[in-house]
């Protein structure tokens, strides 16, 4: 049975595996095995911001996680690419989340 978070649409995470990895270990660290087994990168583990726009608030206190994603600024008139930089993003799991009523 599908619980409200796994409905809401996917994040746009790109694959990575170094970040997911990284996210995964971190988890690890802080909650344990079975927790780290439940992680989705396109489900269950959101910035701040996403998780607001389908209406959940973090936690107070809630400490995120760390992922690093590169950031490519396009031209504005011939949409190549101009340049590419790292950019650490802070992800929060869905433990550490709650419905806004």
């Amino acid at each position: 049975m599908q619980t409200e978070i796994e409905t809401l649409p996917n994040t746009n995470y790109m694959g990575s595996k170094k970040n997911y990895e990284s996210v995964k270990s971190q988890l690890l660290e802080r909650y344990g095995t079975e927790i780290a087994e439940e992680y989705d990168p396109l489900v269950n583990c959101r910035t701040y911001n996403d998780w607001a726009k389908n209406s959940y608030v973090v936690n107070r206190g809630a400490r995120s996680f760390k992922a690093v994603v590169v950031v490519e600024k396009k031209d504005k008139i011939t949409g190549e690419v101009i340049k590419k930089y790292p950019k650490t993003i802070c992800l929060f799991f869905r433990n550490q989340v709650h419905k806004v009523e």
